[in-house]
């Protein structure tokens, strides 16, 4: 029995007793903690929060490149021909309008599809042309009013038709009203 008076401890403060239990609880904070650490760098990794300055830059660089490289494109011009002509109504002195419209574009694929698609937009400028009021075209601001309309009118077909809106400018390279 003198053996296991020996093995327990009988002093009463319960000091021994206490520091496995806290030494193993600072043990799963530091393990919780590290599990914590590995899975939030983890989720970083894969949702790409950890690219490196360099690749951050190079598409950047790259994205400007590609503007840049559209922006320096020649504008293709592409007539809508024949000029388009259309009437105003009887109360008017002025009685017919005659424009002839190019369309300028960078992308050389949508000359194209200008083409393909000249008669849904021909068919909206008649429309749109027609409708207009004949003293207040006798203005630049009425004219610039008018080119600003033609080119939503062409870009509304496109993007219906293509998905883009393809034409950056209209020209009219002839106005004439009688």
């Amino acid at each position: 029995m003198a053996a296991k008076e020996d093995d327990l401890d009988l002093s009463g403060d319960g000091k021994s007793a206490a520091k496995p239990k806290k030494s193993r609880m600072m043990l799963i904070i530091g393990i919780v903690v590290l599990l914590l650490g590995i899975s939030g760098g983890a989720t970083a990794y894969f949702m790409g929060m950890f690219g490196s300055d360099d690749e951050v830059a190079e598409e950047g660089e790259a994205g400007e490149e590609e503007t840049e490289a559209a922006a320096r494109q020649p504008l293709n011009y592409i007539p809508l021909d024949p000029a388009f002509v259309v009437n105003f109504g009887d109360e008017s002195e002025v009685r017919f309008l005659q424009v002839t419209i190019e369309l300028g574009t960078r992308d050389t694929d949508m000359v194209d599809q200008v083409k393909e698609h000249r008669p849904a937009i021909r068919n909206n400028l008649v429309m749109l042309f027609s409708s207009q009021d004949p003293m207040a075209l006798n203005t630049r601001e009425g004219k610039e009013k008018l080119r600003e309309e033609t080119l939503a009118e062409v870009q509304k077909v496109l993007q219906e038709e293509t998905g883009k809106p393809g034409v950056e400018n209209v020209f009219f390279t002839s106005f004439v009203m009688q």
